[in-house]
């Protein structure tokens, strides 16, 4: 439960959590997986995938390694752009929580605190998805889609009539081109 407080409000208030680009390349992306002590930055493109809370001489170590679409990540790992949270495991990394990463795809469901993507919406929202934490349903954008209040509105298009029904209950607007 502290893993997934910590990951969500890392996410909301991205404190804690950075974004790496997906295409980012240069001599930190060139780096071998491998451990590190806690605090040490954690290289462009990689993620955090273990933790050990003895190594370091007790200070506790993170595993890191590049990403790759299907990945289990430690709560606190770096969200890399281009890919969205999939699944949560309360009890994953040595029970600090861990997070499953994919590339953003059309009709992916994502878990609270997920990034949306560029061009992509939000069209759906399950309360007990995610291992109870809720979770988005994710569209590319298209004209005549609902899109739900936290969804953003694309370059190009204008969300207009209001539905109390659409998302969960949560209420939608309906998405057109500017």
């Amino acid at each position: 439960m502290v893993g997934t407080v910590a990951m969500l409000a890392a996410v909301i208030t991205g404190t804690a959590t950075t974004t790496a680009s997906a295409t980012e390349t240069g001599p930190k992306q060139a780096a071998a997986a491998g451990w590190s002590c806690s605090g040490a930055p954690v290289p462009a493109g990689y993620v955090i995938t273990s933790f050990d809370r003895y190594g370091c001489n007790g200070a506790g170590s993170w595993y890191q390694q590049p990403v790759r679409d299907g990945i289990w990540t430690c709560s606190g790992s770096p969200i890399v752009s281009g890919y969205v949270i999939t699944g949560y495991d309360r009890y994953g990394c040595s029970g600090i929580g861990s997070w499953y990463h994919r590339l953003a795809r059309n009709g992916v469901w994502t878990c609270a605190g997920s990034p949306i993507v560029s061009g992509y919406v939000v069209t759906g929202y399950d309360r007990y998805g995610c291992g109870g934490i809720g979770s988005w349903y994710h569209q590319l954008a298209r004209a005549g889609v609902w899109v739900c209040p936290s969804s953003p509105v694309p370059a190009g298009y204008r969300a207009t009539t209001y539905n109390a029904h659409q998302c969960g209950g949560l209420g939608g607007r309906y998405l057109e081109r500017a």
